[in-house]
């Protein structure tokens, strides 16, 4: 296991800056998944942390050794990194054990070692009985640990995971959550996972960091950046969140505040010091939203769309104040709604999102 300590970390392409600034702590034994759209400088900075590129400034240190700076780069093949690309990179013509143990040929390690250390690491990923296979026998889930069993053959301190179930079906990338989960709780290794999909860097991470534009826009747990986004962009790209203007009307010592969004008052969850009085902007999502009847506070939607999605409908609508404000909720069946119908929405719970995050 090893601590991943970046700071300031820049790297441009021409005038394209593609990590502005990078700070980061992933702490030992800690899964951290590193979540954005394409383009937002995940990779790049994977490939940072691989050693695969220098920076412009800042610096990388794994434990207590700088191994990327402006002055110093060690490079890949001695920062004891293990990588699992999202496509698998197997040798078709060698057997699931040859593959394992081609990092261990290259670096010199030889038998009875290698074979020792290809035994443990197959059975480390519940595939002891496969070492003779090829991969074109095996399942696109076996291929992956495969990959992984390779990555871990080499006793890395520290796992890199480049959108690793990318490549696979649906079905497969729920069980290969489980496997990743599984293994991380069994060896406590330190893994930075890099992902676009929120909804497995939800269910692995200990912590993400959401990033966009070069820049890492908030670094929490999965609950919090859910619940106290730090800014709008993170609120919309999580959990498909809606972003409101509201104002706030008074600020309470217990963490709430009463606001005001299309003439509706009601209160939400705030931070303590990060909030004043006046224009804000609000996250809310479809949880905290309700169909109320008419007449009763609230924000009066016109429905634009009503989707059966299996239990329940996903309603989809517009601010009838402000139609460039779109809002979905989901109601249980039976629903009687139509499009273009006129209903009232009350706001159960939301965030207003910090005033330092607004500029």
């Amino acid at each position: 296991m090893a601590r991943l300590t970046i700071t300031g970390l820049t790297k441009a392409f021409a005038a394209f800056r593609a990590l502005d600034d990078v700070t980061l702590e992933v702490g030992d034994g800690e899964f951290v998944a590193i979540l954005g759209p394409s383009g937002c400088g995940k990779t790049t900075l994977l490939r940072q942390v691989a050693g695969f590129d220098r920076p412009d400034a800042g610096r990388i240190e794994i434990g207590e050794r700088v191994v990327s700076s402006v002055a110093r780069h060690v490079p890949p093949e001695e920062r004891r990194i293990g990588i699992v690309f999202q496509s698998y990179a197997l040798w078709p013509h060698m057997s699931v054990a040859d593959n394992v143990a081609y990092g261990l040929t290259v670096t010199g390690v030889r038998d009875p070692e290698r074979a020792r250390r290809v035994k443990d690491a197959l059975a480390l990923v519940e595939l002891d009985g496969f070492a003779s296979r090829r991969p074109a026998n095996l399942s696109g889930g076996q291929r992956q640990r495969v990959a992984l069993a390779r990555c871990l053959v080499t006793e890395p301190s520290l796992v890199l995971l480049d959108e690793p179930l990318a490549n696979l079906d649906v079905h497969l990338r729920a069980s290969m959550e489980r496997e990743f989960a599984r293994f991380h709780a069994r060896t406590g290794t330190t893994m930075i996972y890099i992902t676009h999909d929120q909804a497995e860097a939800m269910a692995l991470a200990d912590r993400i960091a959401v990033m966009d534009k070069g820049r890492v826009l908030q670094y929490a747990t999965p609950s919090l950046l859910y619940r106290e986004p730090a800014d709008a962009t993170v609120a919309r790209f999580i959990g498909e969140g809606i972003v409101l203007p509201v104002t706030v009307a008074a600020v309470h010592g217990d963490g709430t505040c009463d606001i005001v969004a299309f003439g509706a008052t009601t209160r939400m969850r705030c931070a303590p010091r990060g909030v004043e009085r006046g224009p804000a902007s609000a996250c809310v999502r479809a949880a905290g939203l309700r169909i109320v009847e008419p007449g009763a506070p609230g924000v009066t939607m016109r429905t634009t769309g009503v989707i059966y999605q299996g239990g329940h409908f996903r309603i989809e609508g517009v601010v009838e104040s402000a139609p460039a404000i779109a809002l979905h909720l989901h109601v249980e069946e039976p629903c009687a709604l139509a499009e273009g119908s006129r209903v009232t929405v009350a706001v159960d719970d939301g965030w207003v999102i910090p005033a330092a995050a607004l500029g």
